[in-house]
């Protein structure tokens, strides 16, 4: 059950509480012959994704629509008929309604879609198996007040760029906010405008990546059931702009939810969809890290052939990344990332010796703060599970002095779970590591 964005962006529109609109249903149902004494809560649960009974869909249809002077129909508020047929003026005018409807929930923070939690099953393959499948879209193009420009998606992109680099210094709890204003304010208003098919395409590119750093936000914010929308919109918008290898990174940030969910059937499956589909359009950097994720997979399945398998390919991916030859996306598979996704493998399957190999090498190699702090953490486990305490101590202290400043929720997991294991260890060193541990996770977010 997904929270219905639609209905609330509706209500928000019209300026009505929910106590007001269960009131107004009521008095309408009456006109009606019928006895409804609906309240406050009522609303609360459509909200959050519960189908209203009998007439009531209508009588929110003709509520609201009479207060926004405009007829409203059950798919404009968010209630259509599952399976039913939608109208085919625009192919995709509905998801860019529910897209925005997402963006503007999430600014004004309303508590059912940010803490709604990630869906499972069929609900969460649906949209990598529609990305991957026909039909293609035709034709994107659309009819609105404002025209886009290549001045206007080059800003898209820009902002991209920019929010990526604030959320690897500041981390996605403080980045999460700034993102999602931009979408509402800069990026709704261009999708809904006018544009050829050519202009289309690259506009809900440089919106796909837009949108995909607002769910690595809340992905990093704990907010993992809004980070899978915002993904699924990702993915759908890559499907839009025609650019496989977009879509391949989108799944690649779904295959590292699955992992983080523990859905790692899931991850190797959705990592194989990515590979496949994305075929020759997949860069080496992308492949590389779904090859090393699926290794991570596998070996938490106890499949030790497939792991180290992944890991042959992860590799010999690597060795092929070239510099200045990559999309902007996939700037986040610097020199060593693979070595730490490695790294993790080969410890689920119990080499510590070469997972340290690893692990040294991923630390000994220039990254950014945020990469740093995660390659630190497992270097200092590894060296906690080989029994050398005065390293992993030293290492410790590093990482915890890099993630000073960085409003994370995964960062203070990896944290919490490598102070965990230095009180274990009941060594001098270690101890003054996780004593300084503490003091940075007592500072709020």
């Amino acid at each position: 059950m997904e929270p219905n964005t639609l209905l609330d962006s509706v209500l928000d529109e019209a300026g009505i509480s929910h106590a007001g609109l269960a009131a107004h249903i009521n008095e309408a149902g009456r006109a009606r012959g019928m006895k409804l004494r609906y309240e406050h809560t009522a609303v609360a649960r459509w909200l959050k994704g519960q189908r209203p009974r009998g007439q009531v869909p209508d009588l929110i249809c003709e509520v609201l629509g009479e207060r926004l002077h405009r007829a409203l129909t059950l798919d404009d508020i968010g209630l259509g008929t599952p399976g039913s047929p939608r109208a085919p003026a625009t192919p995709l005018s509905g998801f860019v309604e529910r897209a925005t409807a997402l963006w503007r929930s999430d600014e004004q923070q309303r508590p059912h879609i940010v803490a709604a939690p990630a869906v499972t099953g069929t609900p969460a393959v649906i949209p990598v198996w529609e990305w991957e499948n026909p039909p293609e879209d035709s034709d994107v193009s659309r009819r609105g007040l404002t025209r886009v420009s290549m001045a206007d998606i080059d800003m898209l992109r820009a902002a991209r760029a920019h929010y990526e680099q604030l959320y690897r210094k500041a981390g996605g709890v403080a980045t999460r906010a700034r993102v999602v204003g931009f979408l509402n304010a800069e990026t709704a208003p261009l999708l809904r405008g006018s544009y050829p098919d050519a202009t289309g395409r690259q506009l809900h590119r440089a919106t796909g990546g837009l949108v995909a750093i607002a769910g690595i936000c809340a992905y990093d914010s704990d907010a993992h059931g809004l980070a899978q929308r915002y993904f699924h919109q990702a993915l759908r918008l890559a499907k839009a702009s025609g650019d496989r290898g977009l879509g391949a990174y989108v799944i690649a940030l779904l295959v590292n939810q699955s992992l983080f969910m523990k859905e790692y059937r899931q991850a190797v499956a959705f990592a194989e969809s990515a590979l496949r589909a994305s075929g020759s359009h997949i860069t080496p950097a992308l492949a590389a890290d779904l090859y090393a994720m699926q290794a991570k997979a596998y070996a938490r399945l106890g499949d030790g052939a497939g792991a180290l398998s992944c890991i042959r390919r992860a590799e010999t991916a690597a060795d092929r990344i070239r510099p200045g030859q990559e999309p902007d996306e996939t700037g986040y598979v610097q020199p060593g990332l693979v070595n730490v996704q490695v790294a993790e493998a080969l410890l689920s399957l119990g080499d510590l010796g070469g997972a340290r190999e690893h692990a040294t090498a991923a630390v000994g190699t220039p990254a950014h703060d945020r990469g740093r702090v995660h390659r630190l953490a497992m270097l200092t486990h590894i060296a906690l599970r080989q029994g050398d305490a005065d390293r992993a101590g030293a290492t410790a202290v590093e990482m915890t002095e890099r993630a000073r400043g960085m409003e994370s929720r995964r960062l203070r997991d990896r944290l919490r779970a490598v102070r965990e294991h230095l009180a274990e260890s009941g060594s001098a060193a270690t101890a003054e590591a996780a004593e300084l541990i503490d003091g940075a996770l007592r500072v709020p977010l």
